[in-house]
């Protein structure tokens, strides 16, 4: 007999309509608006800036003038002409630094000349100095424009906006204007200053893009110099992988030596002893026994060159508990006392960190076979961004970097992340190894 069964209902869930789904939200336009109205106002106060400064950097283009126009006689004129380029030099950076702080543009200064130079190559014949004052010259006259502008915009808008506080303290109920006629109070002129106060930030923003583009003409890198600087960084950043896959394949060669050198060859002998254990185990039952309890002490030997080769390429201490932990481990186990600080305070990537302890490890390394010390001390700091790993012992001394320390290894290591190490290591010692480590800034 056939049973039918009810019918069940579809549990599948349509698939939505694309046209129903609510676009993600984006910040609304009235909030940029008002954002970029706050910042108006830093660009408001860099205009007036410039109308402050004017009156100082026009003494200075004139005293350059005057030394220029003064060459000739040797003995005022180009003392007088390094000085205002001097000047003009340290207004450059102070106008780097204003512009950075009033409008958030980073101007990366432009590179210096290569090579030593005298005195008055470097004060009369870098590009430099000339182009700072051609900066500070055509700043101080767009601020006498602009900067006069802005400032009696303000002004007017603040004391039409204000109308209402003091209209009624105005001798005769009106306003007295510059040019002797009078003006009488009402909602318009309010109105006017509230809206001056409103828009004069957005304007303020966009004439503040010309201090910005005359900063970046003549006070940053010219586009041959970006060009420059970026060859050089790829140039640095290809010896940097080169030797990063060499620093890699040595570690890996290493590996391979230690694992062959240690645990192959214990875990051959435990293979060998248990195999005679086998044949003995009828004829020979107490030699049998102690073949399997000499296999079981190389079995728990190799166990333990295991655990080093494994905490020599990433201890699971320095991943659970941090670089404070890992250190104070690899410290209890060097030969030589060694004191370890670490400064508290964020944790770094695991890639900082991984090689922050591969360094103390060959330093420590280095430290015992080496150096004759008697202690160390492993300091770790914070100077901003960068991680400063610092590994001094009192030894001998007399460390070459260049010649077969292991200091070559690291550096490779290092410079895979823009970090750089410092030796100083004279004849009787200390040595001291620092090694600066970069974080990577977030891009989030």
């Amino acid at each position: 007999m056939s049973t039918t069964s009810p019918a069940v209902p579809s549990t599948t869930t349509p698939a939505p309509d694309p046209a129903a789904v609510p676009a993600p939200r984006r910040p609304g336009g009235v909030r940029v608006l008002l954002r970029t109205w706050a910042w108006g106002w830093l660009a408001a106060a860099q205009l007036v800036g410039d109308l402050l400064l004017a009156g100082p950097y026009l003494v200075i283009a004139g005293l350059l003038v005057g030394g220029v126009s003064s060459i000739a006689a040797l003995g005022v004129g180009i003392p007088l002409t390094a000085l205002a380029l001097l000047m003009a030099f340290g207004v450059g950076s102070f106008e780097r630094l204003r512009v950075q702080a009033f409008t958030g543009v980073v101007i990366e200064p432009p590179p210096g000349p290569a090579g030593p130079q005298t005195w008055w190559r470097r004060y009369l014949l870098d590009g430099r100095p000339w182009r700072a004052t051609a900066h500070l010259t055509v700043i101080a006259l767009w601020g006498l424009l602009v900067g006069t502008l802005t400032l009696v915009l303000l002004c007017v808008s603040l004391a039409f906006a204000a109308l209402p506080l003091y209209s009624a303290a105005l001798p005769d109920g009106s306003i007295a204007l510059p040019w002797g006629a009078r003006l009488a109070p009402h909602l318009g002129l309010f109105a006017a200053g509230v809206f001056g106060l409103v828009v004069l930030p957005l304007v303020a923003r966009g004439a503040v893009g010309v201090d910005v583009h005359l900063a970046q003409s003549l006070l940053g890198r010219s586009r041959r110099e970006q060009v420059q600087v970026l060859a050089e960084r790829v140039e640095t950043l290809q010896v940097s992988r080169a030797g990063t896959v060499d620093s890699v394949e040595l570690e890996r060669r290493r590996i391979e030596r230690d694992l062959h050198d240690g645990p192959q060859q214990r875990l051959v002998a435990i293979a060998m002893d248990l195999g005679m254990a086998k044949e003995k185990l009828d004829s020979d039952p107490a030699g049998a026994r102690e073949l399997v309890e000499k296999a079981h002490v190389s079995a728990k030997e190799a166990i333990t060159e295991m655990r080093q080769v494994a905490r020599g390429i990433h201890p699971p201490i320095l991943t659970d508990r941090g670089l404070d932990a890992a250190l104070s481990a690899l410290a209890a186990r060097s030969p030589v006392p060694v004191t370890v600080r670490v400064e508290p305070g964020p944790r770094p990537g695991p890639t900082i960190e991984a090689i922050a302890y591969f360094c103390v490890s060959e330093l420590l390394t280095n430290v015992a076979k080496h150096s004759r010390a008697r202690t160390a001390s492993v300091d770790v700091t914070r100077h901003g961004p960068t991680l400063v790993v610092r590994v001094t012992d009192d030894g001998v001394g007399g460390v070459d970097a260049a010649r077969g320390t292991g200091l070559v290894g690291l550096r490779q290591r290092v410079a895979a992340v823009d970090g750089t190490i410092d030796v100083s290591s004279p004849d009787g010692g200390p040595t001291v190894v620092s090694v600066f480590l970069p974080e990577p800034r977030s891009t989030s």
